[in-house]
């Protein structure tokens, strides 16, 4: 029943991300259907744009919709050439 109303559901609280929300809630409900791969998750999902379009909110909403642990991680520190070797590790030597 979640699954069945989920795209209504976050059309509800979250507004002018109706083609996001649309292919997010497809990917889930594949994904729950068992048209995946049984190793893998059921989602991993990047959201990119500018400021101010409704990321964090879609992914919150999405959270506590599915009632699942939201782990969000801000790539904006990662933006600059030298600081990518902080996240992917300083070369050898």
């Amino acid at each position: 029943e979640m699954l069945r109303d989920l795209e209504a559901a976050l059309k509800r609280v979250v507004f002018g991300q109706e083609s996001a929300i649309e292919s997010l809630s497809s990917a889930i409900k594949l994904a729950r259907a068992g048209r995946r791969e049984p190793e893998k998750p059921i989602g991993n999902y990047l959201f990119a744009g500018p400021t101010g379009v409704g990321k964090t909110e879609v992914a919150k909403q999405l959270a506590a919709t599915l009632g699942v642990e939201l782990l969000r991680f801000d790539m904006s520190e990662y933006m600059e050439k030298h600081a990518v070797s902080r996240l992917i590790g300083a070369p050898p030597g």
